[in-house]
């Protein structure tokens, strides 16, 4: 079986460190026969640390090594030393990835802005020395404690684009080279469908330096929501976005009527969120350097309603009123 390159689901087993152990001691030292309890205590366990990086792109790491243990603490010492506390483990995700509890299906954190920490696994409290029980009338205490175990959980992680755009269409649109010709992504670009098998993200620079992020995920084609096709497995990946792109193919080469495209993507969304369906949407009518795109095009805001933005990608016109009409929606 061929191994993944993007992983946007993975189980978590997450293990915090034991305490460490209170110790037993008397001081025994020369001129000093009755020195009394000097036990030390037990270092704390380490903690599991999830940090939403912006430099992680997948879940990958985690899906060749989903277990993730904090070191253990350190047990107490003599001359009341203590222990030394166990190391956490930090596991870098990347930035708007969701963490559920596997067992209770609760959503317990959503890691979107950079460098956000959540504890995953707490680590155990160490253990205390017999020097604690030291007293007046008790002068040789043997008690002591145990360090905790640590903190064990299963978790689920779910991965979601953070963008402000997405680009949705059927394959084959032309999705990844309209990416390509509106930001400084570059994508893998080819003539046959479902040429893009991973979500690939774009930032679109305007004149005064504002930004905007772009998401492109692979193409959709009827009840993707059922998970037909690549289905919902990327559908997630357009749930954060503001703005949505639809990109159509004008010219019809693949046979389908543009409007019923457009239609169907619009269900498709509805079906698998109703409320992506009332967010702000553009129709990129791609291909129109193809001889039946003029023609159709004029059918299609017809027949729709809408007023499509007229490019190219192939040959790179109409970009510039693609990237206008999107930064005027983040601006108005």
């Amino acid at each position: 079986m061929k191994s993944p390159t993007f992983v946007d689901r993975v189980t978590l087993y997450a293990q915090g460190g034991n305490g460490g152990n209170g110790c037993v001691s008397f001081r025994r030292e020369k001129f000093e026969p009755r020195g009394g309890p000097d036990g030390g205590d037990g270092g704390h366990g380490g903690s599991v640390v999830l940090q939403s990086d912006r430099d992680t792109d997948s879940l990958l790491p985690l899906f060749y090594a989903p277990h993730q243990r904090a070191g253990h603490g350190g047990h107490g010492r003599g001359k009341q030393q203590r222990g030394g506390d166990g190391a956490d483990r930090v596991v870098r995700v990347p930035c708007g990835t969701e963490v559920w509890d596997s067992e209770t299906g609760e959503q317990l954190d959503d890691l979107v802005a950079e460098d956000r920490r959540w504890l995953a696994a707490r680590g155990g409290a160490g253990g205390l020395g017999n020097v604690h029980w030291k007293s007046a009338v008790h002068r040789a205490p043997r008690e002591h404690t145990d360090g905790e175990p640590g903190e064990s959980r299963t978790l689920r992680l779910e991965f979601k684009l953070v963008a402000d755009a997405g680009l949705i269409g059927f394959p084959n649109a032309g999705k990844s080279s309209l990416l390509a010709g509106i930001s400084d992504a570059h994508p893998k670009v080819a003539a046959y469908p479902f040429t893009t098998l991973n979500p690939v993200v774009g930032t679109v620079i305007f004149e005064d330096y504002s930004r905007v992020t772009v998401a492109d995920v692979p193409g959709l084609i009827e009840n993707a929501h059922r998970g037909v096709g690549l289905g919902d497995t990327f559908l997630r990946h357009v749930e954060r976005a503001r703005v949505q792109i639809f990109v159509i193919d004008m010219a019809g080469l693949d046979g389908r009527k543009p409007e019923d495209d457009y239609r169907t993507l619009r269900r498709e969304l509805e079906l698998y969120r109703p409320d992506l369906a009332e967010r702000t949407a553009l129709v990129a009518a791609n291909k129109m350097d193809c001889p039946p795109a003029a023609d159709n095009l004029e059918r299609f805001a017809a027949r729709t309603g809408t007023r499509p933005i007229p490019v190219s990608a192939l040959q790179r016109t109409g970009l510039d009123a693609l990237r206008a009409a999107l930064r005027t929606r983040f601006t108005a």
